[in-house]
């Protein structure tokens, strides 16, 4: 037996229950008695028994209140809500003792629209803002998040070598822009995950089934939210050039995205596959990235112009990112399905 463990065994009373017995020192240790309230929950295969009036306490939190002033820095402001969105709070509330300011309600309002999934501003009045996250987690799980940020992404890094292609300083643009909506969903699955870790009932919601994959999924997110990035700087890397790429310099880069891209897309078929060996063959696959950006680079180094060499080095670089951040989603995976490759006994 390990410390803290003690073996009891399950007994029958009448025709349906069950019950067992507790160590009497636990007991009065916790300060219980004859009559006190057991509240018992069911946590993967384990059974957990927590007096009532610690099990309140362990309660996901629901509301918050934070009191602001005028002299907050909007940033400030921001990371106090989406700390407490992250942390599951369904309610959030601002306070001043003054009135708050236009730019820090039209700050908060932006947050909300751009960032916040569910979340909608449901009270307001002089010197107080209310807000209220509305969605149930069934409604959204885990997995459906996840598939809609990774499509964004990947289709943010086709748009933005197409701008490249084109100069279209436009659609350069809106890539950039639609790296909010990465963040939104992004913020929201980890929200989700942490309420997944404390709640199996959430964790089912939420469309898992293992509270220790929680951890490996919130790393994805992060690496996913990361490959937004890259797609938005290689797009303002496009704002910055004042021609057109030479058609050999681009087939290069282009060689390089569509390269990074198809393996992004095949650690994602992994991931929701859960295929360890389709995971396996893309880490291996992802360090022919090397190889290919020393080619770019020979070539933009004979012909490109001076002056874009520098910016077109920095898009290599931001498309090779792009291919090992994605070998780093496939090596959670691996993580995440390493069961199929142990050989069990009637194999051996």
């Amino acid at each position: 037996m390990e410390p803290g463990e003690d073996v009891r065994r399950i007994q029958v009373t009448g025709r349906s229950t069950y019950i067992v017995s507790l160590p009497k020192k636990w007991v009065t240790a916790l300060g219980l008695k004859a009559g006190s309230q057991i509240v018992v929950s069911k946590q993967n295969e384990s059974l957990i028994l927590t007096p009532k009036e610690i099990a309140k306490k362990q309660t996901n939190p629901t509301e918050a209140t934070v009191m602001i002033s005028n002299a907050d820095d909007l940033g400030t402001i921001v990371r106090k809500i989406i700390s407490l969105y992250l942390n599951g709070y369904n309610f959030i509330v601002l306070k001043n003792r003054e009135n708050i300011s236009t730019l820090q309600r039209n700050t908060v309002k932006d947050l909300v629209r751009r960032k916040l999934v569910g979340t909608e501003i449901v009270f307001e009045t002089p010197n107080e803002i209310r807000l209220q996250t509305l969605m149930s987690y069934p409604e959204l799980s885990v997995d459906s998040a996840l598939k809609r940020i990774c499509l964004i992404t990947s289709s943010m890094h086709e748009d933005a070598i197409e701008a490249l292609r084109r100069l279209d300083k436009k659609l350069a643009e809106e890539v950039i822009q639609t790296d909010d909506e990465v963040d939104r969903f992004s913020f929201y699955i980890i929200r989700l995950l942490k309420l997944a870790i404390q709640n199996e009932k959430i964790l089912r919601d939420a469309g898992l089934s293992d509270p220790q994959d929680c951890l490996g999924y919130r790393v994805i997110v992060k690496f996913v939210e990361r490959i937004a990035d890259h797609a938005a700087k290689i797009a303002e890397h496009v704002l910055a050039l004042e021609e057109r790429p030479d058609e050999e310099v681009f087939q290069k880069i282009y060689e390089m995205s569509v390269f990074a891209k198809n393996t992004f897309e095949r650690a994602i078929e992994a991931l929701f596959k859960k295929d360890y060996f389709l995971a396996d063959q893309v880490v291996l696959k992802a360090r022919k990235i090397s190889d290919l950006e020393r080619e770019a680079i020979r070539v933009i180094q004979s012909k490109a112009k001076q002056s874009e060499i520098t910016t077109t080095k920095m898009i290599l670089e931001r498309i090779r990112r792009t291919a090992r951040y994605a070998s780093d989603v496939a090596e959670i995976v691996l993580n995440l399905n390493v069961n199929q490759i142990i050989v069990t006994q009637s194999e051996k």
